[in-house]
This record gives C-alpha cells, structure tokens and sequence, in this order.
C-alpha cells in the first residue's frame, strides 16, 4: 500500500497512520498502523505533530449498531445498577460495616468464635455495592483510618479479592465466598497480643513471628464453618504465600498456591501499601501496582496483578488526576506498554509531563 506524509490540518478520522509517531517521548505517541480517531487528532495538536506519514488508502471504521433483543429485553434494575453511587452515600456503607466488623472481631479477642452468618450479612450487601460501582475502588485507601487500620483492612481486602475475581471471569458465587474469605483472612490476628497488633513502631522480629502466625490462627477459627468452601479455607490459610516460595506459614510455592490464595494475597499487600498506617505513609495505588509487577516479580501471579490493574489503574484519555507532586492535570496520551505512566496535560498551564521519562513522579489518584 502506497505511503503519502500529509500536514494534520489535512488529517482525518479514518485515515491510518503507516509510521510510529514520536515526540520527544521513550514510546510512541501514535502507533504504526493506528486509525486515526478525533482523540488522536488532539493528541497530534497537542504535542505540535506539523505532519504524518499515512496509508492513501483510508480505512474507515463502521460501527456495529446493537440489535434490539425483543426476547430479552433489558431490565430497568440493570440500567439503575449502572448509574454512579454518591462518594457519601458508599463511605457511609463503609463505614457501617467496618464498625460492625470491628464489634464482632472484639468478641472474637474475647474468646468467641466468629460466626461466619453475621460477618456474611455484614460484607456481602457492601460487596455487591462496589462490584457494581468498580470505579469507586479507585478511593477505597482514601477511606482508611490508620487508627483503626486492622478492621479497614479486613473489609478492604474483602472488596478488592471479590472485584479482582469478578474480573478473572469467576462466578458470581465463587466471588463472593472469595470475599467472604478476604474479609474473614486476618481473623486470628485477635489471638496476637494488642500489644504487637497495636505497635505504633515497626515490628522487631520475634514479634513479627507472633504475627505470622495468624494465618493459622485464621483458618483454625473458620476451619469448621459450612458457610465457606475449602478452597476458600485454603486461601485464608495461604493469603500469605508467594509463588517464589518466600511467604509464610509453609512456604509453598507456584502449583501448591491456589489462584484464590494469590487473588487474597495481590489484596492484602496492595491495600496495605496505599493505605495510611501508624508507622508510615500510604503510597499511590499505581506506584504499588508496578511495584508489584517489577520489583516483587516472581512473586504473584501476572494474571491477578493484570486484573488488578485493569480494575484500579485503567486510565483512559480525558480523565483527572491528581500526581503525587501536587500537580492536577488530565490524562492525554495513555501508553501501550506502559499504561501506568501516561502523558498528562497540566490544569495549571496547559503543559504536557510524559511519566515515562518523570519516573520520581506518578498518578498519585483519580478525581471522581
């Protein structure tokens, strides 16, 4: 096919790019082989493209119009479901279910055994509430409190394993039993002494011991429950193994580490690390999301920490952000091979910040 370069006043939607675009970037702007679309047409504006390389032959891409299922037609519920919660209205559900967690995990200090139906009628209606609002899950470490940590934590890592499963492509019932299980994960922590589980400072490492011990604690406590599968059992037991082999309390590893124990344990660590805690500082969830894609490598299943990803770090053209410099900008250019690190245009004037080359800076969150 004949390759012609035209000025991008000229350049329509529906012509193809037959050259990788670059401006001054590590990765292309526009790609080799891109139909051009309005949004690339700004991008080409924005970063002053005087002009590209193009097949003369344009492609012109149809839009498939839906066809109307009279059979089934679409239920009203369903539509409503789609509809955008109030940031209020879901941190009041929250919160009601941390504090009712909390009540029940005090009984638990005490000796009682947890009773899996009430923390079920606790987790579940909050579950379902943010698998059909999963942009919300981008402000689920804004809603921690670093005091009451433990009790935020259970129920958060309860959120993120249910969302992560839904994506995977999992049942609605195994996902729900999943995050039955996240929430009740870290039950046995209530058989370590407060003074250890409420430690302003770092751990020392016999204190750390005690704490690893919990695993076992955990699934001691909910070992005879029939509100729970076994692989669910098995996932609390092993939330904090690691396919390398490094986790704890067996150190099992790769085949011996259920997809459920992973899904458990890419929540547990990803909450913990953008969450505020006594002893440190919270981190950006997409910093997290590439650490633990590189520098913990090896570790967690790349298809759970992809689901993660396209849960919470799914940037997309348009969308605000705030960067963890301070900085609020909006996000212009998303990268292939690196979507975490996207171009962003900033509010304050008008310039474009490439992450890829700015790597001491990152999306520090989305503003919904």
């Amino acid at each position: 096919m004949a390759e012609t370069y035209i000025k991008i006043d000229d350049l329509r939607p529906g012509l193809v790019i037959s050259e990788d675009i670059f401006a001054n970037t590590i990765y292309p702007i526009v790609r080799k082989d891109t139909v051009v679309s309005s949004d690339h047409l700004e991008i080409l504006q924005i970063f002053a493209v005087k002009q590209v390389k193009i097949h003369e032959r344009p492609v012109v891409k149809r839009e498939k119009v839906p066809e109307i299922d009279h059979e089934n037609p679409v239920d009203p519920d369903d539509i409503l479901t789609q509809i955008p919660m109030k940031r209020q209205d879901l941190q009041t559900q929250y919160s009601e279910s941390v504090q009712n967690y909390k009540k029940e995990f005090i009984g638990w200090r005490a000796g009682q055994r947890p009773d899996v139906a009430k923390v079920r009628s606790i987790a579940i209606p909050l579950l379902e509430t943010f698998i059909e609002q999963k942009k919300m899950l981008t402000i689920l470490n804004d809603l921690s409190e670093p005091n009451d940590y433990l009790y935020h934590h259970s129920i958060a890592v309860g959120i993120l394993a249910s969302a992560i499963c839904g994506q995977m492509g999992f049942p609605k019932g195994q996902v729900l039993q999943l995050g039955l299980a996240g929430v009740l994960a870290d039950c046995g922590m209530a058989k370590i002494d407060t003074s250890i589980t409420e430690k302003a400072a770092f751990l020392t490492k016999v204190e750390f011991n005690e704490v690893k011990k919990h695993t076992i604690y955990s699934y001691q406590m909910i070992q005879e429950t029939p509100l729970l599968r076994q692989e669910m059992k098995l996932a609390i037991l092993q939330h904090h193994e690691r396919l390398d082999g490094s986790g704890y309390p067996r150190g099992d590893k790769m085949g011996q580490v259920s997809v459920f124990s992973q899904i458990l344990a890419v929540s547990d660590v990803f909450h913990a690390m953008t969450s505020e805690r006594i002893h440190r500082a919270k981190e950006s969830p997409f910093k997290v999301i590439e650490m633990i894609k590189e520098e913990e490598f090896g570790k967690f299943d790349i298809k759970v920490v992809q689901a993660l990803l396209d849960l919470v770090g799914n940037l997309s053209i348009g969308t605000k952000v705030q960067l963890t410099n301070g900085d609020v900008g909006e996000v212009v250019f998303v990268h292939r091979d690196a979507r975490l690190r996207p171009m962003i245009k900033k509010s304050v004037d008008g310039t474009i910040l490439d992450l890829t080359t700015n790597r001491h800076i990152a999306v520090g969150k989305v503003l919904i």
